[in-house]
């Protein structure tokens, strides 16, 4: 088989870790490839990590350029998916189209519209397969919503808790950790190096955090009712990874050795995430430049709260491995065809 994927947004952060996964992918022919204030310009002057594709030149973003593609990676900002795949609906059906930005997550029009700030551009099949379901809604999809990078980390924490049963619905607070590269290429006074190095700062804090909607919503689906989330993300000193500590609420009478047992379900048989052998607690560095998560857990008897604390690169696993993993499995290739990539050390 080979497929021919055209990649949008190449010369941010997430179109350049897809282009970069891609190249070790043996299904796929690079096409398009594509900008849009950087259209014109050199690849390798914007990636110069991506050797084999240094002389190609981006092109404009427009559903024509994108058009007649076996797959389309749309790494845009926020907002801008929304309309160039309603365009790509009608010049190329057949495509399948996977988007790595927000605009089709959410179920909720009201809750786009409450953190974003504009129409919403509908839901698609949640491309996070680890997820209970997600695999079949998945499978044969022409359209994947690629999660958030916090989300898919603190999904993968806390799922396993509500799906089993063991979690109370309410109090359930988060407080994860990124590095600067989750903030986009654009250039900010506050990731600066000279403002980010040595500091760590909260942002988003008091609700206000345009993951929380698809955090809760994602939970609530794992636990059957309504699950209430208090997230507060804070910027890290460091170019990648997400560090996320969960704790929710046991619910009366469950055990530790009950809690454990749900984790190890959910993820025994699973290859891309890992609960750590009891004793050892997960760092980003073990995860650079993969498609794995690592989490460990406790149970605070005292406070009557379980801890997760999960890791994973956002880039990869947050992103773009993500979303090649969903290709693979909309596709009916081998899901971990061109993610075999271990982390990377020191």
């Amino acid at each position: 088989m080979s497929l021919t994927v055209a990649v949008s947004g190449a010369s941010g952060y997430a179109g350049g870790e897809v282009l970069r996964l891609l190249l070790s992918h043996p299904e796929v022919e690079i096409g398009a490839i594509t900008a849009h204030s950087n259209a014109g310009e050199r690849l390798g002057a914007l990636q110069p990590h991506l050797h084999a594709l240094a002389d190609r030149i981006l092109q404009e973003t427009t559903a024509e350029v994108l058009a007649g593609h076996d797959v389309v990676f749309l790494a845009l900002p926020h907002g801008a998916s929304g309309a160039i795949a309603a365009e790509l609906e009608l010049l190329s059906p057949g495509t399948l189209v996977i988007d790595a930005g927000a605009d089709h997550r959410l179920q909720s029009p009201q809750a786009w519209e409450r953190f974003y700030g504009s129409d919403h551009a509908g839901t698609w099949p949640y491309g996070l397969p680890e997820l209970p379901g997600q695999r079949a809604e998945i499978a044969g999809a022409s359209r994947i919503a690629v999660p958030g990078c916090y989300p898919t980390t603190c999904l993968l924490a806390l799922a396993p808790g509500f799906t089993a049963g063991v979690l109370a619905p309410e109090d359930v607070v988060i407080v994860a950790a990124s590095g600067t590269s989750g903030a986009g290429k654009s250039l900010k006074p506050h990731l600066l190096g000279s403002e980010a190095m040595g500091s760590m700062s909260p942002y988003g804090v008091g609700g206000g955090h345009r993951h929380t909607p698809e955090i809760e919503q994602g939970l609530t689906q794992a636990a059957g009712e309504p699950v209430t989330v208090s997230f507060t993300p804070t910027l890290a000193p460091m170019p990648r990874g997400i560090l996320a500590t969960a704790t929710a609420r046991l619910k009366p009478g469950v055990d530790a050795a009950e809690v454990r047992a749900a984790w190890e379900q959910a993820y025994g048989e699973e290859q891309f995430v890992h609960l750590l052998p009891e004793g050892q607690w997960p760092t980003t560095q073990s995860v650079l430049g993969s498609n794995h998560v690592v989490m460990q857990l406790a149970v605070d008897e005292h406070a009557g709260r379980v801890i997760i604390t999960a890791a994973l690169d956002n880039l990869t696993k947050g992103t773009a491995g993500g979303a090649i993993q969903s290709m693979n499995l909309a596709l009916g290739l081998a899901e971990e065809t061109g993610l075999t990539q271990q982390g990377i050390a020191p």
